[in-house]
């Protein structure tokens, strides 16, 4: 039986699409601890699993509004922000609730997008036939300085 191979189409797709650096992140683990010098609270480190190729792109209209799961209740004031992570097939499966952060951008890329974060809603998907990997996402609102 032949199979289909796709490395070859998964190396054009990631030369034409994978073109900034994305860094997959589970944030660390703890309570904040407050720094008696500056005043402020410092947030335990992020575990870093994966720092490479990658791109991030709205996955439908961004900025949905979310109900809340019962009917008979008002909308949420909470937004999704549908995205999507794409990194190569060899970079990790994501898990749920890591962060996603753009590192750095292609020259000509949208500068905007340095540090930005998103929240990761499912795992990768995962296929049989895939060229890229595809991580489902929901944008931070606010960083934890900010008072997530």
């Amino acid at each position: 039986m032949m199979s289909l191979d796709l490395s070859g189409i998964a190396r054009v797709v990631e030369d034409l699409v994978l073109l900034d650096t994305v860094q997959f992140s589970r944030p660390g683990a703890g309570a904040p601890v407050f720094d008696q010098e500056t005043g402020e609270y410092t947030y335990p480190q992020d575990e870093i699993l994966y720092e490479g190729r990658g791109a991030v792109q709205v996955a439908s209209s961004p900025g949905g509004v979310s109900p809340l799961p019962l009917p008979n209740l008002p909308w949420s004031d909470e937004t999704t922000s549908r995205y999507r992570a794409l990194t190569p097939l060899s970079a990790p499966i994501a898990e749920r609730d890591m962060l996603v952060t753009v590192v750095a951008v292609h020259p000509g890329g949208d500068l905007a997008l340095l540090g930005r974060q998103w929240r990761v809603t499912d795992p990768s998907v995962a296929g049989t036939l895939g060229a890229v990997r595809i991580t489902s996402l929901d944008q931070v609102q606010q960083t934890r300085e900010g008072g997530t």
